[in-house]
């Protein structure tokens, strides 16, 4: 064999180890090929065992299989949320770090509460849209209402004497009520309780005449006649309950209040990353399985593109604004 012939396999040898080398270097360099290669985070910003944390193991539980990883949930209560957003805000922007946060997080907060520690649109990127819980209006059962419009109507007659609770200042179900007075020209008393579940009681015992509240949580009440549910705030009928009209077939025309939750980066990860996990969530999020997992804890599923995602923040934050500014609504 000619030494020149060794020169030019050589050489062809050379050329091919150099491409078998580059590859796994660019795959390493991008993060993207292989993502995820590791467990990857997802702060949930309540306590465990509530409605938020719930559906966050539900998702960490299926995606984590999707992807092969394990998905850690990581509960950073406090804030009214804020503190969870902020830890993620401020993570690295690599793809390892999600945040589940809902309509209250990422529209309601940056509105009502003064010195918050992340922008939404800047310090977060939008993935997905994950899940939708209906929330209910139920009243005590002395109270004389059967629906909304009555509810409306014994508003008009007797101005701030209906007592309704929330969750807490500028909490969704504190808004959700606002939004109601603002479009039917009402007023009624607020009264705050530190979460929904406190809320729920007292308008079981009488102390209060309303409450807004997640559907799973006082649906249970409803059927067993500890309070009279009047209808559901979104702009559909609730697949676990489909009896129940919505707020805008029940006497208010044009209302509707969905309550979503969805997941998100640190802002400035790679939108390559983030596609990557939108198509993954989407998949898993849509399944017979987790729609099943979701209708027995009081959601339904709701997927989106990041790009979706990212305008419906920023046209309920402008809606919102309006909103709780005619509402004077202001955490202290």
């Amino acid at each position: 064999m000619s030494r020149a012939i060794l020169q030019k396999g050589t050489a062809a040898c050379a050329a091919v180890l150099l491409l078998a080398n580059a590859a796994p270097a660019q795959t390493r360099a991008d993060g993207v090929q292989d993502y995820p290669n590791r467990p990857v985070r997802l702060v949930v910003p309540s306590a465990p065992g509530g409605g938020t944390d719930i559906i966050a193991r539900i998702i960490a539980q299926s995606v984590g299989e999707g992807w092969g990883e394990t998905v850690v949930v990581d509960n950073r209560g406090g804030g009214g949320g804020t503190v969870g957003m902020g830890i993620v805000a401020r993570a690295s922007p690599d793809g390892y770090t999600m945040g589940l946060g809902s309509v209250g997080h990422l529209t309601f907060s940056p509105i009502v509460r003064p010195g918050l520690p992340y922008d939404p649109q800047k310090d977060l990127a939008p993935i997905s849209l994950a899940a939708v819980q209906p929330f209910l209006v139920a009243v005590s059962p002395s109270l004389p209402v059967k629906s909304i419009k009555d509810l409306i109507a014994l508003a008009k007659a007797k101005p701030g004497a209906i007592k309704y609770g929330s969750g807490g200042v500028g909490a969704a179900s504190h808004v959700g009520v606002a939004l109601l007075e603002l479009q039917a020209d009402i007023k009624m008393l607020h009264v705050s309780y530190k979460g929904s579940n406190p809320a729920v009681t007292a308008v079981i015992g009488g102390e209060i005449d309303v409450a807004l509240a997640g559907l799973a949580t006082i649906l249970p009440h409803a059927k067993a006649g500890r309070v009279r549910p009047l209808a559901v705030t979104g702009s559909k009928r609730a697949q676990i309950a489909p009896e129940i009209p919505t707020v805008a077939e029940s006497g208010a025309p044009g209302y509707a209040f969905d309550v979503w939750y969805g997941l998100v980066f640190t802002g400035g990860t790679p939108p390559a990353i983030i596609a990557k996990a939108n198509a993954q969530v989407r998949e898993r999020l849509m399944s017979p399985q987790v729609n099943a997992l979701f209708l027995k804890v009081g959601v339904e599923p709701q997927t989106s593109t990041s790009e979706e995602f990212k305008a419906r923040i920023a046209t309920e934050i402008a809606t919102w604004r309006k909103v709780v500014k005619a509402a004077n609504i202001k955490v202290q």
